[in-house]
């Protein structure tokens, strides 16, 4: 093959690649934006720690945090409260309208009571719980991970999603803060959700 052939086969190559790249950006732009605003979708049935229903229209009304986890929960459910009050104690009067829910993954164990005493120290955090159905139907909504770990005691433990959901003022998902994300990033992307109302 000639260099103009050899020329002509790479260009055409290329031309190939950045036609089927286009075609994937295409697929993934039509498709995120629809999987995004279906998120949290559902009918399912919660109480906060108080024995206030808590249901999908909860979230209207201002932004939100949402953190799903256990109160057994060794180490990634208390340092992620920890980070939502310093996150909070940050932003000061510019997250007075900013909700913040944790919601139990292991419902057997965390009563309304159990939750309310264990997120009470952040005074800005809401405890949720339900029935171990209802909890499921959420975490589905949400495409939230959760597992019962058996743990050699005869104890059990639970695995589940780390991350914390950003929902603005209508209840929508806006992104994620991941488990131990930088604090300057996380507080640049609730500026961001609380600018945005």
């Amino acid at each position: 093959m000639s260099n103009l052939g050899r020329m002509r086969a790479v260009l055409w190559a290329l031309v190939v690649v950045a036609g089927l790249g286009a075609v994937g950006l295409y697929a993934y732009s039509a498709t995120r934006p629809a999987i995004a605003q279906n998120l949290g979708d559902g009918d399912y049935q919660l109480t906060t720690a108080g024995g206030e229903a808590f249901n999908r229209q909860s979230f209207a009304g201002g932004p939100s945090m949402l953190f799903f986890g256990f109160t057994h929960c060794p180490e990634v459910c208390p340092t992620t409260l920890a980070e939502m009050a310093t996150w909070y104690e940050a932003l000061g009067d510019e997250a007075k309208d900013l909700n913040a829910y944790f919601v139990t993954v292991d419902p057997e164990r965390d009563t309304a009571e159990v939750l309310g005493d264990y997120v009470s120290w952040t005074d800005r955090v809401a405890g949720i719980t339900g029935t171990p159905e209802e909890i499921d139907k959420a975490a589905k909504a949400w495409a939230v991970y959760y597992q019962k770990v058996p743990l050699e005691d005869g104890d059990y433990t639970m695995d589940h999603t780390a991350s914390i959901f950003l929902l603005n003022s209508e209840g929508n998902f806006e992104g994620t803060i991941a488990y131990r994300e930088e604090s300057a990033t996380a507080l640049a992307k609730l500026r961001k959700l609380l600018a945005e109302g």
